[in-house]
């Protein structure tokens, strides 16, 4: 009877803290830099530096405060739409070169994670 307790106990212990677990992996930081990197991100952003482009702590407080989401961010990059740059003009978003979509997804999770 005892076993049985302590089997059931762990048992419940053990969905408990499962619960608690991240329900995504940790973001791949050094994927998505390379990612960034290899598409030129870095020339116009930073990630606490206004460049031509918003910092991507700037970017990630915006989507935090519109309350846009992962999905937002990947069609940002995906699309190619007109972006505002920091001196008012306009320019087509350059689109990242991958259709992987965890790579996608890595790297939105990194820049909305700054």
């Amino acid at each position: 009877m005892k076993t049985t307790r302590s089997i059931l106990l762990a048992g419940s212990l053990f969905l408990a803290l499962a619960g608690l677990a991240p329900a995504q992996a940790a973001v791949d930081e050094a994927a998505a830099q390379a990612l960034a990197k290899k598409n030129d991100c870095f020339k116009c952003h930073a990630v606490d530096k206004t460049k031509k482009g918003p910092s991507y702590k700037k970017i990630a407080a915006k989507y935090q405060e519109k309350k846009l989401g992962e999905q937002d961010a990947i069609k940002q990059m995906t699309e190619g739409k007109k972006v505002k740059l920091e001196d008012g003009t306009e320019e087509d978003h350059k689109i990242i070169d991958t259709k992987d979509p965890k790579e996608l997804k890595n790297l939105a999770q990194w820049i909305l994670s700054r």
